[in-house]
């Protein structure tokens, strides 16, 4: 079956106009099923797993995958550089298709577009549905029989001489496809059979710098999975030298060193990206991590003077985070927990808990909440000693988890709050069940 490119943005995105769209919805529900009836099979990168594209199995992508789909709402940076170097090799295959509502640059603004709706909730409308999809189907049959050209460069440039892409190059490149596919299915059964599983697997595998930036990706993650954070740092060593900078790399390097009591290692991982990348809500996430930790073990070992110091570079570090995207809540109530543990208590967290909470609870009514929303929630409630919005919190945290390192690390968080409660007597007994019930959880 022929390949077909899906250039788009991922997740849940606000563009300009202040309009929210849930693009994963907008794959699954319209794109995917056009270019299935289309008789074509559609490849989109795995951003939410990877963290972004790794360039060489994209720019393999768009050189050869025979036919692609472009949405270009909000005027999405990667998307038209993709599509720039999609109309620079293939003279026709290429369908871009748009938010209505919105407005093409005026270079593409000539291009045969099609629009489709979008409800006030982020997802395409029912109405009109289908006759969208027929549409893209159509076009994408069209391009199979050589349809009229869609690349203003060949439309325009008569000179322009097309690319002879090497067709073994095109088998190779399908193939691999194929082989990412199935080594992922292959991962997700070990993932359940336990680490020695994922370890049989990564020797059948190979050299791992020669592997598909996807398989390698998907292996690390999966040791993640299963608290293997000694066998995620040997595999990050093993990679090329290209993936392994890369900022999603470093940032769960970092988080395996400290995991695997490194925490000097995982800080310097974390401020020299931060230097050479730029502040990320993500990357200083970790690090806050990093310093909770030491804190931690500070106040086990009864150091008095170092821990006060640790723990206002783990809260810095929280801030610093939150600031850089007050959409991610996930350094915002790290912080505003912290700063409740803090001997007094930091008078910062009153004003900024409102907006903690304000940051999760846009992201649960975009329509798209994960385990992490929830158990933001569950950690505010916590702290704020609501019970009724604790259960309801811990209910939806509990049906929510993916991984058991999630509950682990909320158990622990709110294990550190009800001991801080204990001590100016503010404990109240269902603060512990929560505790209980979510270790449990971590240990199943």
């Amino acid at each position: 079956m022929q390949l077909c490119f899906v250039l788009m943005p991922f997740g849940i995105k606000t563009g300009p106009d202040g309009r929210t769209i849930n693009f994963d919805k907008v794959y699954e529900q319209l794109i995917k099923t056009a270019v299935v009836a289309a008789g074509l099979e559609p490849i989109r990168a795995d951003h939410e797993e990877a963290g972004g594209f790794i360039q060489k199995p994209m720019f393999e992508a768009l050189l050869l995958c025979e036919f692609a789909v472009a949405d270009l709402t909000n005027a999405n940076p990667n998307v038209f550089y993709e599509l720039g170097i999609r109309h620079a090799v293939r003279p026709w295959s290429t369908v871009p298709i748009m938010a209505e509502g919105g407005r093409l640059p005026i270079d593409v603004d000539a291009l045969k577009t099609v629009f489709y709706e979008i409800g006030s909730d982020g997802l395409p409308t029912p109405d009109g549905l289908e006759a969208t999809r027929n549409v893209i189907t159509g076009m994408l049959r069209e391009a199979k029989s050589g349809g009229i050209k869609d690349s203003p460069i060949y439309q325009l440039i008569d000179y322009y001489p097309q690319p002879q892409l090497d067709h073994e190059k095109a088998d190779i490149f399908r193939s691999r496809v194929k082989y990412s596919r199935e080594m992922k299915d292959k991962l997700a059964e070990a993932r359940k059979a336990g680490v020695d599983a994922l370890v049989s697997i990564e020797d059948q595998l190979g050299t791992i710098e020669d592997l598909e930036s996807g398989v390698v990706i998907d292996l690390m993650l999966s040791y993640r999975s299963r608290k293997a954070f000694d066998q995620m740092i040997a595999l990050v060593e093993k990679m090329s030298t290209a993936l392994r900078e890369t900022v999603m790399v470093q940032e769960q390097y970092a988080l395996a060193l400290n995991r695997e009591k490194q925490p000097d290692k995982a800080e310097r991982v974390l401020l020299e990206l931060i230097k050479r990348r730029g502040p990320s809500s993500e990357t200083y996430g970790i690090l806050g991590r990093v310093y909770k930790d030491q804190w931690e073990e500070a106040l086990q070992a009864g150091d008095d003077l170092l821990a006060p110091g640790i723990l206002d570079k783990a809260i810095g570090a929280y801030l610093k985070g939150f600031e850089a995207d007050w959409r991610d809540a996930y350094p915002g109530v790290n912080a505003v927990t912290l700063m409740e543990l803090h001997d007094p208590p930091d008078p910062r967290r009153s004003e900024l808990i409102p907006v903690v909470r304000y940051s999760v609870e846009r992201r649960i009514a975009k329509g798209a909440p994960d385990y992490w929303d929830y158990a933001t929630l569950l950690e505010l409630a916590m702290l704020a000693g609501d019970q009724a919005k604790a259960m309801s919190a811990l209910s939806n945290s509990l049906a929510a988890i993916r991984e058991i390192f999630e509950p682990d690390t909320t158990a622990r968080n709110l294990k550190l709050i009800v001991e801080a409660k204990s001590k100016r007597g503010e404990l109240q007994p269902w603060m512990e069940k929560v505790v209980e019930k979510l270790a449990e959880r971590a240990k199943a």
